[in-house]
């Protein structure tokens, strides 16, 4: 009874994905960019827009990607870096988890990306 196969699923198939991590994600997503519409005043992040985000399986650290326009992307980053303990013990009090996770933020650049490769695929450049 307690024999195991020989035969084992490839590294990435062998767990599937937590989903936990991902309503978590979704949740912080939001609460946050519900924070920066309505009670920020700084004018750094006034024109900021929260793309996605990514929660680590044990909720205790949250990568949060924005955009903004490409000349205000760095005064955006001191703004949220700044505003992080603000940001984080509201999602303390509003969302129910044990621990308030820590909170990165990242500029997300796919947009730029995506501008970039217009452009050179429509022979403007």
């Amino acid at each position: 009874m307690g024999k195991k196969s020989r035969f084992q699923l490839p590294e990435g198939l062998a767990k599937e994905p937590k989903r936990r991590p991902a309503r978590v994600a979704d949740m912080i997503r939001n609460e946050v960019a519900m924070l920066l519409l309505m009670e920020m005043k700084d004018p750094r992040v006034q024109n900021v827009t929260l793309v996605r985000a990514h929660v680590s399986d044990d909720l205790r650290t949250a990568r949060l990607y924005y955009t903004c326009s490409p000349e205000n992307k760095e005064a955006a980053g001191e703004g949220l870096r700044s505003a992080t303990g603000y940001i984080r013990s509201h999602l303390a009090k509003h969302l129910q988890l044990r621990y308030a996770p820590e909170l990165m933020f990242a500029y997300d650049s796919t947009l730029d990306e995506v501008d970039r490769l217009n452009e050179l695929l429509s022979g403007k450049e």
